[in-house]
């Protein structure tokens, strides 16, 4: 069963997800913001609808009418499970609203709706609600002053620091006391928060998570992703540049400044290689395209005898398109998912339970009998599920199984906003290249370098070894801010060479 949601009865297929073993790195959330349209609610709901993919769990949206002031809502599950409902979205009217879907990593694991964001506060000067996509690296240190402060905390999330932290700034309007907030707070955010007039974009000095700014009729929108602005109709603008503020309001639109001290970038590279949409632009580039790049450097860096490149779905597609392309070895799709799973209740049995991976995926045996075949996936993490997907591919049929892998082994976990295992139970911190593939019993197993992932992402030179252009901390160990939480807690940083 998913640890993520508590035991559902009847039987809930979704608790048998093979991503939901801890063998898929899970980001945060996802946030959204409309200013300058009727019913700006409704926007944001589709919007949340195209940025599900970055969390899963539960959503909310706070939304503000001149006459009717504040609203919200939260609920757990997906946003067209919820936010489809026209009663429920009749009491969320008004031109301004902000939207959020979570995956949690900082905070309690579990059915607690009061994690859910954005969450809202009111003010001397008004009330502002605000959505944070990241996670905060110093929150323990900054909860426990707080709380001997006074302050009341009502969630176990990170991100309502900033909320407390806003409220005891000195500043006069909201936006600069969330700058005065911000300024203590350290690790990775990209937020999106509003006021009663006011949308408000801001990004962390190290620019780790996205945030983009789009354009819809006279309106504005903030978005984690700009395949949200597609689902809207709104035309791409620009990318929020790290550490950026924008303030917006209709009558002055976008208002930019820099209220951070300015330090090179380091974007997620795990963004281009599994978090976002593959239809997004990140960084000028499409996602797609850089997928499908790395496949062409994988089939560069390790090539090998072969009948079939197939992906591992989805997210082994482009870049298996591109091993393909490269290598001159069909691209077959030797591996078929089930598209319509949703949530289907049955009563539990022993057999159902062990079927896992066979309910989402299934083998195009026809295909793959007596083949040499090319798995191409987007990483491993604890290798639970590249296991059950090898012995499906071996039970077809398949003269041999080859695992190529569009990530660099992932060995450090993430503290900027990414669910990682703890890190022993990281497949590739405790065993090299072949001790892996032993384990996965495959007949080869080969990762992308880091500098033919830093190709792929358009560092024709790879990686600046001195100055990284990329956070890559889950491959490397080099972390970009030091996480003062886990370090307290004994986490032990990597050894300096």
């Amino acid at each position: 069963m998913s640890k993520h949601m508590p035991p559902a009865h009847p039987f809930d297929f979704d608790a048998l997800s093979p991503f939901d073993d801890g063998d898929k790195l899970k980001e945060e959330c996802g946030v959204f913001g409309v200013l300058g349209v009727a019913d700006a609610a409704n926007f944001v709901a589709l919007g949340l609808h195209a940025l599900q993919h970055r969390g899963q769990e539960a959503g909310g949206i706070v939304c503000h009418h001149p006459e009717f002031g504040f609203n919200s809502a939260h609920r757990f599950g997906y946003v067209r499970d919820n936010f489809t409902n026209a009663t429920l979205m009749q009491t969320l009217p008004g031109p301004l609203a902000i939207g959020h879907v979570r995956y949690s990593t900082a905070g309690a694991k579990g059915a607690v709706i009061r994690d859910v964001q954005p969450f809202f506060g009111e003010f001397s000067m008004g009330g502002a609600a605000i959505a944070h996509n990241g996670n905060i690296t110093n929150a323990i240190a900054l909860r426990r002053e707080l709380i001997e402060r006074g302050s009341i905390f009502q969630s176990s999330s990170d991100s309502e620091c900033i909320i407390h932290l806003m409220a005891r700034s000195l500043q006069k309007g909201i936006p600069e006391r969330m700058e005065d907030a911000l300024r203590r707070v350290e690790g990775a955010f990209s937020i999106v928060a509003m006021t009663r007039t006011k949308l408000i974009g801001v990004r962390d000095p190290l620019g780790v998570r996205p945030l983009c700014l789009g354009k819809i009729g006279d309106g504005w929108v903030l978005s984690s992703e700009t395949c949200a602005l597609d689902i809207i109709g709104a035309d791409y603008v620009r990318e929020i540049e790290p550490g950026e503020m924008v303030v917006i309001d209709e009558k002055r639109g976008v208002q930019s400044h820099f209220p951070f001290r300015r330090v090179p970038s380091r974007f997620c590279i795990f963004e281009h290689v599994y978090f976002s949409r593959p239809d997004s632009i990140i960084g000028g580039r499409s996602v797609y395209e850089t997928r499908r790049q790395i496949g062409v450097e994988l089939a560069r860096e390790a090539p090998v005898d072969a009948d079939l490149v197939c992906p591992v779905p989805d997210s082994g597609t482009p870049a298996a398109i591109g091993y393909s392309q490269e290598s001159g070895i069909p691209y077959a799709m030797g591996i078929i998912r089930n598209q319509y799973m949703g949530r289907t209740f049955i009563e539990p049995t022993e057999q159902i339970r062990n079927m896992g991976v066979r309910l989402k995926l299934n083998v195009n045996r026809a295909l793959i009998r007596g083949k040499r075949v090319i798995l191409v996936d987007d990483s491993v993490v604890r290798g639970t599920t590249s296991r059950k997907i090898k012995q499906m591919i071996l039970d077809a049929g398949a003269a041999e199984v080859h695992f190529r892998i569009a990530s660099p082994p992932t060995a450090w976990p993430c503290f900027y906003g990414v669910d990682t295992p703890q890190r022993e139970k990281l497949l590739a911190a405790t065993m090299n290249e072949e001790e892996m593939r032993e384990h996965l019993a495959v007949d080869s197993l080969k990762f992308i370098s880091l500098d033919g992932l830093y190709r792929a992402a358009g560092e024709a030179e790879g990686r600046n070894n001195k100055c990284p252009q990329y956070c890559d901390a889950c491959f490397s160990g080099e972390y970009p801010v030091a996480p003062s939480d886990m370090i307290e807690k004994g986490f032990q940083l990597k050894a300096a060479e």
